[in-house]
């Protein structure tokens, strides 16, 4: 195994989700710390911190290597399921889309 392979395990029981999921990894919260500072920072200050909407870039790229991994390795191994990785996305990012929706509605209300 050489330092550019990707580990991979599921932190379900197996005979509930069948997807094996990426290791956490450090280096990769840290792009993305780096990628949302740079998209706040050019908010915040705009004439200091320019070009901060790369930092949106840079979160696609991680975003898709993280999805394009668990998509390849599950395929692989005729293990992917459309409906459990759809499932699995709404349940983490509909919780704060419903927050964002009814925050929204409420302050512009």
């Amino acid at each position: 195994m050489n330092k550019h392979t990707v580990k991979f395990e599921s932190s379900f029981p197996a005979k509930h989700h069948h997807l094996m999921y990426p290791k956490y990894r450090a280096d990769i919260d840290g792009l993305r710390a780096i990628a949302v500072l740079s998209v706040v920072g050019f908010h915040a200050f705009p004439n200091w911190v320019k070009g901060g909407f790369v930092g949106v870039d840079i979160f696609f790229v991680i975003s898709g290597f993280l999805i394009s991994s668990i998509i390849f390795e599950n395929l692989e191994k005729n293990n992917f399921s459309y409906a459990e990785f759809y499932a699995r996305r709404i349940k983490r990012i509909f919780p704060a889309l419903l927050l964002v929706l009814i925050s929204s509605f409420a302050v512009g209300w």
